[in-house]
């Protein structure tokens, strides 16, 4: 649940497809300056296979990213909020025993 959500919010951030659309438009722009040594179908295959590796290098980021992540992190934050909910719980059933007390006397 914990790296879905990890793996969701890396993925909406967009840095990956902004990885792939440079790479993509600083190969286009190579291919377009060196047209004089290169084919058109040269390019073409250049430009498609060289966006295609950096969209493989994107996921493997994202791989890397997934299996570097640390939860203990997190898994002792939200310990944290449940302990912490359940002590405010108790802390509000004294007040309200007390108030009662108080009010019986």
């Amino acid at each position: 649940m914990m790296i879905e959500n990890f793996t969701a919010k890396v993925i909406k951030t967009g840095i990956f497809e902004t990885y792939v659309a440079a790479g993509f438009f600083a190969s286009l722009i190579f291919f377009v300056l060196n047209s004089n040594l290169y084919t058109p179908i040269e390019m073409i295959f250049g430009v498609v296979i060289l966006t295609i590796a950096l969209k493989s290098i994107a996921n493997m980021m994202l791989s890397m990213l997934i299996l570097l992540f640390n939860y203990s992190n997190v898994e002792s934050e939200q310990e944290f909020k449940v302990e912490e909910e359940k002590l405010n719980l108790l802390l509000s059933k004294v007040k309200m025993q007390q108030a009662q007390q108080t009010l019986k006397e």
